[in-house]
């Protein structure tokens, strides 16, 4: 395929540049984590608020599907990182006693 006159493929694009129509990684990480962090938010208001925002901002497409994800985990470390610094915890010790914790809230036994 051609480039019409003027315009730049993905290809000729100069390092560090974005061809049109393309999105810069910087630009998508943190379109990502705003993503994240608005479901994480939605959630702390009301389940019926996450149900709706779980449905309306997750991506339907691969791509956006794996930078929502990428984003999920990033907000997660920064999140957990806090939590350590607060508590001088260490991470595992955080994520078990959080994994405890969602494990009460759905109801599911935990094995001795």
């Amino acid at each position: 395929m051609r480039a019409a006159p003027n315009e730049t493929t993905a290809a000729e694009a100069a390092p560090g540049e974005t061809a049109p129509g393309e999105t810069a990684p910087g630009e998508t990480m943190a379109a990502a984590m705003q993503l994240a962090i608005a479901l994480l938010t939605a959630g702390l208001d009301s389940p019926e608020l996450e149900a709706w925002a779980a449905g309306a901002l997750t991506p339907a497409d691969t791509d956006g599907l794996g930078d929502f994800m990428a984003g999920l985990h990033v907000i997660s470390v920064l999140l957990l990182n806090e939590l350590h610094e607060a508590t001088g915890e260490p991470s595992a010790a955080i994520l078990q006693r959080l994994a405890i914790l969602a494990e009460r809230q759905r109801g599911t036994p935990l094995a001795d």
